[in-house]
């Protein structure tokens, strides 16, 4: 996923409690245009939300950050890919 290919959103979720941080991504991504990008901040890896994101058809990137905290790029899959 790159920023050349999509327009992004940012959310910043570090520092609030479950279920809040899968609550707010959810509700981000489901006002989202299907040509955007969500990037988020988070301080944990979100593993209960890779499923729902499988299942919804997003691919998503997790990359850790120095200060502890995770930059998490979620995207719709285009129609052809797997």
């Amino acid at each position: 996923m790159s920023a050349a290919t999509a327009a992004t959103a940012f959310l910043d979720v570090s520092g609030l409690l479950p279920p809040e941080p899968m609550e707010r991504i959810l509700e981000a991504l489901a006002t989202l245009p299907p040509d955007m990008a969500l990037q988020v901040l988070i301080d944990r890896e979100p593993f209960p939300l890779y499923r729902v994101l499988e299942r919804h058809a997003y691919r998503h990137r997790l990359t850790p950050r120095d200060d502890g905290r995770f930059d998490l790029a979620i995207q719709k899959r285009s129609c052809n890919e797997h």
